[in-house]
């Protein structure tokens, strides 16, 4: 029985190998620049003797920028913003516990003393108050005085700095011992911003600076509180909310003493993350 020759064997051809570029190396990402805190706050509370006026409040207050607290009436604005330069301790029976930092330092610390405290966070009030029985060059020197500056090129220097910076040089230039109380009210207000401005404070807060004001004065202001912001941090309590939506970068929403929502304000204004902070936003209530 005859079989068939076995065909020869042959080996598996070779693959193909396709020549490839080589990878390119891996690039470090660029560094993102952290953003400078000027409020660090922890679990902060406050009361007015038996009456809780904050509740464990958290929140970092970004530097050199606007951020606007909003909230309807007895919500824990005001009392928020005179914790961050302790003028509520000016109120008898007020007592606190938490963290509150500025700039890394503890604000309640051992030792700090509250008048180097409120040099570097300056207040605005709702109402302007110029001193009445000194002229406007004055007021607005008045801090510095205080704190012992007695070179006049010092102060001449920085009396025409701060009323610039506060928008009123080209008004009052030629009219500085003029009492502080003959400008109009916008004017005063604007004075109030340079005597805080003249002790060069880290950050600037105002208590609803244009509550009383009209609207052409209400519209300066408001064009300061953008120029400020390039070198100061600016806290501002407002009630009126399209002036939050204008003026400022971050928006924190209080109600009944806690703090409901911070966050951008676009954000804050247009999709809120908190059903409170949708229904006061929109004029459902406060």
């Amino acid at each position: 029985m005859s079989t068939l020759p076995e065909a020869p064997r042959t080996s598996a051809p070779e693959p193909i190998r396709v020549a490839t570029a080589p990878a390119p190396a891996a690039t470090a990402a660029l560094p993102v620049q952290a953003e400078e805190i000027a409020f660090d706050i922890k679990n902060f509370s406050m009361w007015y003797g038996q009456r809780q006026a904050l509740n464990d409040v958290t929140i970092r207050i970004p530097a050199k920028k606007v951020t606007a607290i909003i909230g309807p009436s007895g919500c824990g604005k005001s009392t928020f913003l005179r914790a961050l330069n302790r003028m509520h301790e000016l109120t008898p029976g007020t007592r606190l516990q938490g963290s509150l930092r500025h700039f890394g330092d503890d604000l309640y610390g051992p030792g700090v003393e509250a008048v180097e405290i409120r040099r570097r966070v300056g207040m605005v009030f709702q109402k302007s108050n110029p001193f009445p029985t000194m002229s406007i060059a004055e007021n607005v020197l008045v801090g510095l005085r205080l704190n012992g500056v007695r070179d006049k090129a010092v102060l001449r220097e920085r009396l025409e700095q701060s009323l610039r910076m506060s928008a009123l040089w080209d008004e009052v230039k030629d009219v500085l011992g003029r009492p502080g109380t003959s400008l109009s009210g916008g004017q005063q207000q604007r004075l109030c911003i340079a005597r805080s401005l003249a002790v060069q404070p880290e950050t600037l807060l105002m208590d609803e600076p244009c509550s009383a004001l009209d609207p052409i004065a209400t519209a300066k202001i408001e064009e300061l509180i953008q120029t400020l912001r390039e070198s100061y941090t600016v806290v501002i309590v407002t009630h009126n909310m399209q002036q939050a939506a204008r003026c400022s970068d971050r928006t924190a929403f209080f109600y009944m003493g806690r703090l409901i929502e911070f966050d951008e304000t676009r954000k804050i204004f247009t999709n809120p993350g908190n059903p409170q902070t949708e229904a006061y936003v929109s004029g459902r209530f406060g």
